[in-house]
């Protein structure tokens, strides 16, 4: 018996791989024929941090940097043959997929 849906969380800090990535999830269910939504863009989280320059001498010269999380979802209604060809794919190693 096949499950009802599948709900595919695509996370990663570079964009590019992370819709790289979305497409072939895409284009294997398409293959199959199932019905899908999505990619939908989620809210990117954005980590700020901020450190000081130098120890000592200018407390105030601090610098900035910041950590960018983007995220996508998909949601499949599988037919047959939807998983097995999802688990065949191959995706990129800055890519975190999580299927429910």
């Amino acid at each position: 018996m096949v499950a009802n849906k599948i709900r595919v969380r695509l996370r990663g800090y570079d964009i590019e791989l992370v819709d790289q990535a979305a497409k072939s999830i895409v284009g294997a269910v398409r293959k199959t024929g199932a019905k899908f939504s999505g990619p939908i863009p989620l809210p990117t989280r954005v980590n700020k941090y901020t450190i000081l320059r130098s120890v000592n001498i200018n407390v105030k010269s601090r610098e900035q940097f910041e950590m960018r999380t983007h995220k996508r979802l998909i949601d499949i209604e599988p037919v047959e043959g939807t998983l097995e060809s999802l688990m065949k794919l191959e995706l990129a190693a800055g890519v975190d997929v999580d299927i429910k």
